[in-house]
């Protein structure tokens, strides 16, 4: 597969790769006489989706954002179809700089970064979205992860109520274009690059969507919370000092109300139960490990108790 790829690429992109290394299962790590790249090839979404999603990232990068830049085919196009086993669409990255940032590293000050950044990142999607007009990329409760009934178990009656309570609530939010619009959605900490000058590149904008912005602020926190921290030190005081860090930065180059930064744990709740419905959606029931077992306790006994991982 790997090498019917590395063809397949080399006939479409003036590029000279002369390896391709499986990454993820849509992700291809591409070695070029040009440098480093990434092939994602996937039908995750359609082409048309995928095409707005690489107009957008493209614009973002003209502007001076920290996106990996795009590759146009020979034929000139940013998205192109191949048939491997089936069908699929591939788009070609040249791969940013940085590293993914180590656990401990994970601070107040590159999180403050991080909110500075992610306020240029909604600011430069008023931009985009005053001059083009997106009509593929989906509001965030039209896509499939955000049907958790349909995944979470009848007989897990307190979190579908949970569950109901928070979609309904953030549905019921007033919109405008100063709290609504196009944003990352996946910005967990592993979608972040940082180099050694504290440049930060966002990658993976496969799940961008039209959502409330405060969500691009609580699945960082959410994501430092639950995966990043590692000790030395009191969980709490290290919640509190990464929120305020990156809402701190956020300020500085966007305005938030304190109406919405006080609904930031109802947005932290509503990715929680997003994990949880997700581990009901691709996990195999019938063929969990201990460790799968585990995570989904852990999970719905947070969620059955209404405990805030939020301080």
């Amino acid at each position: 597969m790997e090498q019917k790829i590395l063809e397949l690429l080399n006939e479409l992109y003036p590029v000279d790769i002369s390896k391709v290394e499986s990454v993820t299962n849509e992700m291809y790590r591409c070695i070029a006489k040009q440098g480093v790249f990434f092939a994602r090839i996937t039908n995750y979404k359609s082409y048309d989706e995928q095409l707005e999603e690489v107009k957008y990232t493209d614009f973002l990068y003209n502007e001076g954002f920290g996106v990996s830049p795009i590759i146009s085919s020979i034929q000139g196009k940013t998205v192109e179809r191949i048939t491997l086993d089936q069908d699929v669409i591939t788009v070609l990255y040249k791969a940013a700089s940085g590293i993914h940032l180590p656990k401990s590293q994970w601070n107040a000050s590159v999180f403050k970064e991080l909110g500075r950044q992610i306020g240029r990142l909604h600011c430069i999607s008023k931009k985009f979205e005053k001059k083009e007009k997106t009509k593929y990329i989906s509001d965030w409760h039209e896509n499939e992860e955000y049907a958790f009934h349909k995944y979470i178990p009848k007989e897990e009656s307190t979190i579908r109520e949970i569950a109901h309570d928070v979609l309904s609530t953030i549905k019921s939010l007033p919109k405008n274009d100063s709290t609504y619009g196009l944003i990352h959605g996946d910005l967990w900490l592993e979608n972040i690059l940082v180099d050694s000058n504290l440049k930060l590149t966002m990658v993976d904008f496969q799940d961008c969507e039209k959502h409330f912005y405060i969500f691009d602020l609580a699945v960082p926190i959410y994501s430092a919370l639950e995966y990043s921290f590692v000790g030395n030190g009191n969980i709490l005081d290290y919640g509190r000092s990464m929120t305020k860090a990156i809402i701190d930065g956020y300020k500085e180059e966007n305005d938030i109300s304190l109406e919405m930064l006080n609904k930031l744990p109802l947005f932290i709740k509503l990715k929680e139960v997003f994990e949880y419905s997700l581990m009901h959606m691709y996990w195999d029931k019938e063929k969990l490990t201990e460790e799968q077992i585990r995570i989904m306790n852990h999970y719905r006994i947070r969620i059955e108790q209404n405990h805030s991982i939020l301080p």
